[in-house]
């Protein structure tokens, strides 16, 4: 049996990984990860379905493991792919995924729900599901029975022992799995980092509590749509305090909506008021649900930051909650995000300065209690940036777990099981896809990116050269538009030098008969980005337009 991710290893986000043996190949998660700084213009990162594709015959099913965008958003590209794969998930997954399907136009999709503690016999496989504390309910770990042994993927986890929705982590049956004899376990590393245990969801709560006791107007709280415990607490807060609650935000509309038809949020239609009354509401009677804690720059709370808000403006009384730590990446997002609001009136409170945010993912003590009652034969550290793979491998050393048995993989790694041994075998590929706005992204989509990083940085330069369409002949000086690269007022003997560059070289192909449009081109940018580089250190991206008369 094979083990191959596809995602989710050295980066936070879009997991995947497939299992496959003779009896065929199941996957757990399908996910995306948002792009960085590095990516202008991309909205969306994928994993790489190229090793789904080279196995499609043998594709047996999906196993979703909570619903989290970073574990189920890339699943409505997979089945446009693949439509008639079944894929498996607790029933608020599920349900969370439906709407997504529906915006792709996939109508007839099979999802079939299961519940913590159930099996599925699926092509060789029995998938037991796990109940494990996270930051949305109805997360499981998959406990994997293969060809080669037990493998147990814990899927985002940590372990409360107060939670305040749906029980602790099923720590009984981990340990009778242990029992059992784990061949591997591939364990969620985010939080690897941090020492001691990650606190409570209800340390969340109190911090909550006393910040709606002492904000004298509207309280805006922005968090995760998905993040439905920090959601519910933020209710339970406004119920207390006799306070309305409205929501804003597409996904945060679409999630409460769907938590409370299925009775994981108790707001009372009393409760709600709709966008177009927030203003005819009393400031203290007033809670603001909305997205935008990683500051994107189109969610719901940027656009109330920037005053562009259809409905929302900032005012002196307002309390503003940001229930969420940023993501490694969106830091200055989130900065930025806060300044405007604190420059618009309004006090912000924020992790670390006030609790307003505790972690989903377990912290060091917590990986050795599951390494403990889990007592694998190999760790395999997974979901987080190298770093957080290392400290996982750190923490599993210190408990005397041997070194050879601890695989830091990446994406696309191959590890065989094999008679109760691990290998690794030759990597397989495991890029990524790039969404750019409504396309789906390819190999080409990395010239564009590239290509728009060279803009950013060095701007462009574009040639309007006409000549004679027999000879070559250049007919007259050509013009030379800059963008992004130098102040036309501030460079016009540079802007001459490089018409004089662009003629000379014009002038040097008609002396060879040369009149192929290619050829022309190739000849412009090549000696006009010599002369550039020598006199600015930059390459802009250069553009020749030949016009022939």
């Amino acid at each position: 049996m094979r083990v191959v991710p596809l995602g989710g290893l050295g980066e936070i986000g879009k997991n995947m990984t497939a299992l496959r043996q003779a009896s065929g190949m199941i996957l757990i998660d399908a996910g995306l990860s948002f792009p960085d700084e590095e990516m202008p213009g991309i909205d969306l990162v994928l994993p790489d379905f190229t090793y789904v594709r080279e196995h499609a015959s043998e594709l047996r099913g999906v196993f979703l493991t909570h619903g989290h965008e970073d574990h189920v958003g890339a699943l409505p590209y997979l089945l446009r792919e693949f439509p008639e794969v079944p894929v498996y998930g607790t029933r608020l997954t599920l349900e969370l995924v439906r709407p997504k399907l529906r915006e792709f136009g996939i109508k007839n999709a099979e999802l079939r729900e299961v519940r913590p503690g159930e099996r599925v016999d699926t092509a060789g496989y029995t998938l037991e599901f796990i109940h494990v504390n996270h930051s949305i309910p109805d997360a499981v770990a998959i406990a994997a029975h293969t060809a080669a042994g037990l493998v147990v993927f814990s899927g985002d986890y940590k372990i409360d022992l107060t939670p305040i929705e749906g029980g602790t982590t099923d720590l009984s049956r981990l340990a009778a799995l242990g029992s059992q004899g784990v061949l591997a376990y591939f364990g969620d590393s985010t939080n690897s980092e941090r020492p001691g245990y990650v606190p409570s969801e209800r340390v969340v709560s109190n911090a909550l509590r006393d910040i709606f006791d002492e904000a004298p107007g509207r309280i805006i709280v922005a968090s995760f749509a998905s993040h439905l415990h920090r959601i519910g607490q933020v209710v339970e807060a406004a119920k207390l305090h006799d306070r309305l609650i409205a929501v804003t935000g597409r996904s945060m509309v679409r999630n409460v909506q769907i938590a409370r038809d299925l009775g994981y949020l108790n707001i009372p239609a009393s409760m709600m008021v709709e966008q177009h009354e927030i203003n005819n509401i009393p400031d203290r009677d007033l809670v603001i649900l909305t997205t935008g804690s990683q500051g994107e720059p189109l969610s719901a709370l940027s656009r109330i930051a920037n005053e562009t808000h259809k409905t929302i403006r900032v005012r002196q009384d307002d309390t503003v909650i940001i229930a969420a730590h940023p993501i490694p990446g969106n830091e200055r997002k989130v900065s930025r995000v806060i300044n405007d609001l604190m420059k618009r009136g309004a006090d912000v409170h924020y992790s670390p300065l006030k609790p307003v945010h505790v972690s989903g993912h377990a912290a060091q003590e917590e990986q050795k209690i599951m390494l403990s009652l889990l007592k694998p034969r190999y760790l395999v550290p997974v979901h987080g940036e190298y770093r957080h793979l290392r400290h996982h491998f750190n923490t599993a050393v210190s408990m005397g777990f041997p070194t050879e048995r601890i695989f830091l993989l990446e994406n696309g790694s191959q590890l065989e099981f094999r008679a109760g041994e691990a290998r690794r075998l030759q990597n397989v590929p495991a890029g990524m896809f790039l969404i750019d706005g409504a396309s789906f992204g390819d190999t080409a989509s990395d010239v564009v990116v590239r290509e728009r990083q060279q803009l950013s940085a060095d701007g462009m330069f574009v040639v309007v050269a006409r000549i004679n369409a027999q000879s070559g002949e250049l007919l007259g000086a050509p013009d030379v538009i800059s963008r992004g690269f130098v102040y036309m007022r501030d460079a016009d003997g540079l802007l001459q030098e490089a018409i004089e560059v662009v003629s000379s070289t014009l002038q040097e192909t008609a002396r060879h008969h040369i009149t192929d449009w290619g050829e022309l081109k190739n000849s412009i940018r090549r000696d006009l980005s010599r002369f550039l580089a020598d006199r600015t250190g930059k390459r802009p991206i250069i553009l020749p337009l030949i016009v022939e008369v």
